[in-house]
């Protein structure tokens, strides 16, 4: 599969309409069933786009509830918003991504929330210099991504809606029931952008976000909730964690590749960890850290380029135990004895009978730094 270049040259990481872009094609062309309104694709292409379709070369790009994504599609063809919600980690951003590059061949409408966000960047401002100098006209307009969706017919992804402010997040309650905007500033036709077909809303929250800012009751009845779960099938993660890894390496032109044994030391000790328990019984505390199977993959391509630069380009144990100790201690310095209980407990006996835990048990010195 061959990405379609940006212009300007090579970038670090293209968005899900470029990467994908034979994909979507070969989708595309395949199935001629009924499309909704504003549509690129059908809904079945939608959700094969993202599931997989061996058949049509498609690669499957979320590992998790295929239900799921059944009903997310559903919900975007419908009057209501999806809000996407789970823990860090869970692939929400990915998901609201994948939709939208399918659905509109346009990934990029997003609005990234923050305590700092405004009502301006979600909606529209002004180029004021033009503004001084014609006073409120359509060329002086800046449209943010709301007016752009609305304008264009396309998925809006608004990320993080839970950490702007209720009265910033209200500016959606009247969009997505009308499905307008008003420009009051301007004079008619252009003071109201009325949606095309095919917009929509897609929006994504952390659960341990949630009363950070909580949303109106007003607001959440604009949407459909759904919530993405981690995996906790270890052969689909290990599956995930060797592709993804492999993926990004390869983008990095780095040929070092996890071998089964360092991806199957990841997977068991980010369950163990995320769990609190391992598979034989015994408990250990967990981390307050998130134990995400995103982590889980920055670790291992963490690991590969520690081993193609500082090694002899093969991965072992040690090189996750480091890029693990990294993840675990960044949130909350109690995770430490947390982690070293887990060394002493789990990894040590594991370390006696296996080349690959006694390369881990061999970092243990550097939890005492």
């Amino acid at each position: 599969m061959t990405a379609a270049p940006l212009p300007g040259g090579p970038v670090l990481r293209a968005p899900a309409e470029i990467t994908y872009a034979d994909e979507l094609a070969a989708l595309a062309a395949a199935d001629q069933g009924p499309r909704p309104a504003g549509w690129r694709l059908t809904p079945r292409a939608v959700r094969a786009f993202v599931v997989g379709d061996p058949a049509l070369g498609v690669s499957r790009k979320f590992y998790g509830d295929d239900p799921l994504v059944d009903r997310c599609v559903v919900t975007l063809m419908s009057n209501r918003g999806l809000l996407l919600v789970g823990e860090p980690g869970t692939a929400k951003s990915m998901l609201s991504e994948l939709f939208a590059a399918a659905i509109s061949g346009d990934s990029t409408c997003t609005i990234q929330g923050s305590s700092g966000t405004t009502d301006d960047q979600i909606t529209y401002s002004w180029n004021y210099a033009l503004l001084l100098a014609e006073g409120p006209t359509p060329r002086a307009l800046v449209r943010g991504p709301l007016h752009q969706a609305l304008a264009r017919g396309a998925v809006c992804r608004f990320e993080e809606v839970t950490r702007v402010q209720p009265e910033i997040q209200d500016v959606l309650i009247g969009v997505m029931s009308d499905k307008l905007l008003h420009v009051p500033e301007l004079d008619d036709p252009d003071s109201v952008v009325f949606a095309a077909p095919g917009f929509n809303v897609l929006a994504t929250a952390n659960l341990r976000d949630r009363g950070v800012h909580e949303m109106s009751s007003a607001l959440k009845r604009r949407f459909n909730f759904e919530t993405v779960r981690p995996i906790r099938d270890r052969d689909l993660e290990r599956r995930l964690i060797s592709e993804q890894t492999d993926g990004m390496l390869a983008h990095a032109d780095v040929d070092t590749r996890l071998g089964p044994d360092v991806v199957d030391l990841l997977v068991t000790a980010f369950h163990d960890l995320r769990e609190g328990v391992t598979e034989d019984g015994i408990q250990v505390e967990r981390p307050t850290a998130v134990m995400s199977s995103a982590e889980a993959v920055s670790v291992g391509y963490a690991a590969a380029l520690d081993a193609h630069y500082f090694g002899d380009g093969a991965v072992g144990g040690q090189h996750i135990a480091r890029q693990l100790i990294g993840t675990v201690l960044k949130d909350n310095s109690d995770d430490g004895a947390k982690l070293r209980h887990y060394f002493d407990v789990v990894v040590k006996p594991r370390a006696r009978r296996d080349k690959v835990w006694k390369a881990v048990l061999q970092t243990r010195p550097e939890l005492e730094r």
